[in-house]
Formats: structure tokens, sequence, C-alpha cells
């Protein structure tokens, strides 16, 4: 069988792919991509924009009853077929169009997943392919969950694609994912319980934002089960039983649908590494400062799927760049972890930057810890919010803020505004001397930086 022969073969479709794939064919290099589900990847197809899309709906039904006794009559009816349908607008041209794109520049194309057969080999679509460098860009995958009758699990994808909103639901795993389709589906009418292995959800956030959260999710009828150990599912006739251990226990809960969001990995099984010599763990391909292979020179790694990243596009993007950079030019260009925020986007949002508190307290001789309940505060009161709570994290040697957490409507926004702090290293009297707009969220930033 003939071999074919590429300079750069590039594995996954998403934004690193692509990135790294674009910055190779400008340079004149012969390139291909590939890829075993639709081209585009997990955030325009079936990620974060889709999400944000049908949330927004979820938005406008909670604010609507956070206003019920205040002059809203009747609420929004929202038309569940119509919602998805004006999703499909987003999702269903991206695979199309991104392969039209990629092909427009020369890049040829393979839809299916390829497997390593050795350090520079691969095989994909029956034929045997080599390449001067390889890409890996290959994600995410939902994590696997092993036990009886865990083939009725769905995941987030089957949420994306919901016909209609279930009477009932249980999510197994209450990281950011599952907290967020938590939140929308319990707001839109679902009845949800969350199964959690741990004493916490959103275990990587500030435990006292997330204490409040949790409450308010509760009051809107969502039960929180923790420590808990899943054994079983069983079909019944109009429900599934989920059979889980807690306290030495068995016990039975049921419910139309049960999802599993225990978590993402990198995904990689499928691409026999191991024939390559490109060596990973649960991180992901690890890599170098160059994101390259710490084993194989030919092999670079960026996105999600890199023992250097966060799953954020933003961060994919930029790791793809530096990767088709260093294949163009030689390894002159590092990846150095930029400060990145992080948002939930439940309502309300909770959002993330910097430190937290215990990463502060190790790292600096002495910290001022700003920390306080804002649901009295004007912006909360004129929306009748259940919650708004704030924690910012100040080095007192500079008095530079170095962290900030933070839990309300536009969270997802204000966070940006002390990102940029942070990264000014901007002390509290030189942040509170900024002239934002009143009233507003971004001004209580300052308020929050008040001594008691």
């Amino acid at each position: 069988m003939e071999t074919i022969h590429y300079d750069v073969f590039v594995i996954g479709s998403g934004i690193a792919g692509q990135t790294a794939a674009k910055a190779c064919i400008a340079a004149g290099k012969t390139v291909a991509i590939s890829d075993k589900r639709e081209f585009g990847g997990t955030c325009a197809t079936r990620g974060c924009d889709p999400k944000k899309v049908l949330m927004q709906f979820a938005d406008l039904e909670q604010k609507a009853k956070q206003l019920e006794s205040l002059g809203i009559k009747n609420g929004p009816k929202i038309k569940w077929k119509a919602v998805q349908k004006f999703k499909s607008t987003f999702t269903k041209p991206v695979p199309l169009s991104t392969e039209n794109n990629l092909v427009d520049l020369g890049i040829d194309l393979y839809h299916q997943s390829p497997k390593f057969i050795s350090k520079n080999e691969i095989t994909v679509e029956g034929k045997t392919i080599s390449a001067d460098k390889f890409v890996i860009a290959t994600g995410f995958v939902p994590r696997t969950l092993e036990f009886k009758g865990a083939e009725f699990l769905q995941t987030s994808d089957a949420i994306l694609k919901l016909k209609k909103i279930p009477e009932s639901a249980i999510f197994i795993g209450s990281g950011y994912v599952g907290m967020e389709f938590c939140y929308m589906l319990s707001t839109m009418g679902c009845k949800v319980t969350m199964i959690e292995i741990g004493q916490q959800v959103l275990s990587q956030f500030d435990s006292f934002l997330v204490e409040k959260l949790t409450k308010v999710l509760e009051k809107r009828g969502v039960q929180f089960i923790y420590d808990v150990q899943p054994e079983n599912i069983k079909k019944g006739k109009k429900n599934l039983k989920l059979t889980f251990q807690k306290g030495g226990k068995s016990k039975t809960i049921k419910a139309k649908k049960v999802f599993n969001t225990a978590g993402r990995v990198p995904a990689i099984d499928k691409l026999d590494l191991e024939q390559a010599n490109v060596k990973a763990d649960d991180s992901g391909i690890l890599v170098n400062d160059f994101m390259q292979s710490t084993s194989n020179e030919n092999v670079y790694a960026c996105g999600d799927v890199s023992s250097k990243s966060l799953p954020l596009t933003p961060l994919s993007g930029l790791q793809g760049y530096i990767a088709g950079h260093n294949i163009i030019n030689g390894n002159t260009k590092e990846f150095e972890n930029p400060l990145v925020p992080s948002i939930v986007f439940t309502h309300p949002q909770l959002a993330t930057v910097g430190y937290s508190e215990e990463e502060a307290k190790s790292r600096y001789k002495n910290v001022k810890i700003y920390k306080g309940d804002a649901s009295k505060w004007y912006n909360a009161k004129k929306e009748n919010a259940e919650a708004y709570a704030y924690k910012i994290i100040v080095n007192e040697r500079t008095d530079k803020i170095v962290g900030a957490h933070l839990l309300s409507a536009q969270a997802n926004e204000t966070i940006n505004i002390l990102t940029v702090a942070i990264n000014e290293d901007l002390t509290i009297n030189e942040f509170k001397k900024q002239i934002f707009t009143y009233p507003s969220y971004a001004n209580d930033l300052k308020s929050m930086l008040k001594d008691e």
C-alpha cells in the first residue's frame, strides 16, 4: 500500500487544530486534518456556544420569577421546539462551513480518528499516512463511568438536543457543566437531583460562594446528595432507577433521565499513542513549553488535550498558534500560562480569577480577605436577587489584588474587570480611583474593597 505524505498532519478540527493547520498551510506546508466527529470542534457544535443559546431562555424565565411579585403578572412561555430550532441556526452551518474553509485553503480532510503505527506514521480511512510533524488537538470526551446499567447514561450532547424538558433528571457529577444544566433544566420545570461523589459541588471554586449558590438552587427545588457511590441503573416502565451507596446504605432514586456529568478526560484512548512513543497521563499529552511532546519531537499537542491547558477556548486558540509557529520556525515561542478567569453560567453566576484564599495564604506571608454578602445592596435588591456575594484577596504587603471570586447576576462580565486589575498589578487604591458607570455591578467592585 502506497504511503501518503504530508508536512503536517493535524488530529482534531476544533479551534486549536484549525489554528495550527491554517498557520502551517499559510507557510507553504502540505497539511491534512482529521476528525472522527463533525468538523468545527466541541465549543461551536456541542459545547459552550449552543449551551449559551439555550441557557439565555432559562435566564429569562428565572428573571421573570424573581420579579413575579413586583410587577410581573404572567411570565414568559418558552416554546422549547422553537428554542432548539434557533440554536440549530448556530450549530448546523458550522461543520460544512469549517470544511469548505479548510478545503479552500488547500488542506486535505479525513473523517475518521487515526491510529499511530510508528513515530511518524498513522492509518486513517484505510490509508497509511506519514508526516514530518503531527499536531494532536483532540480535546476532551466525557469521563466513562463503569457500573451496571451505565449504558443508560446520557451526556451533555443529549441535553443540547432535548426535544422537550424532562419531568425529572439525575446528574452524576457536579462540575460546571453539570451545575449549568442543572440550573437550566430546574428553572424550566424539571425536578433535578445532583449526585456528587465528594462533599461539595464545584470543588474548584470558592466554598463560601458555592454554599450560597447551592442554597439558591435548593430553594428552587434541586436536591443535592453528597458522598455518593453509584452502583447501578435499571430501566423501569416509566423511569430509570439509580441505586447508590451512601453511608454504608444502599438507596434508590428515580428519574426520566440520568446524565453523566462526572467531568471530561483527554480524548487519546483511540490514538495508539504508545506506537509513536507519545507519553500521556490523566492531564493529557505531556508537552514542554513549546507545546511539543516530551517523548516524540515530531509531535505537538495543543488545546484541552495537552497537559498544559485548561478546557477553555481562548487557551486552545493560543496554544494552536504556538504549536503552528514552532513547527514553521523551530521552537522559538513558548507558552506562558496567562491569567484566565472561569465562569459557571448558573443564575446567579459564579466566577473566579487568580488565587484562591488557600493558594494566596500559602504564597504570601500576609493576606487580606475582603469577603461579604451583598444581597442587600442596590443592584441585588432592584432585581430581587436571591444571592449576591464576593471574596477578593489582596497581598497585604503590596496592597495588590491577587484573586477574586464573585457570585452575581453579571459575574461573567465583572470578573473581567478584576482580571485586568490583577494583570496590571493594581493596588486597591489605584483600582478604587477608576470611574465606572453607576449604578452598575462594575461600580460595586470598589465597594467590595472597603475596610469594615
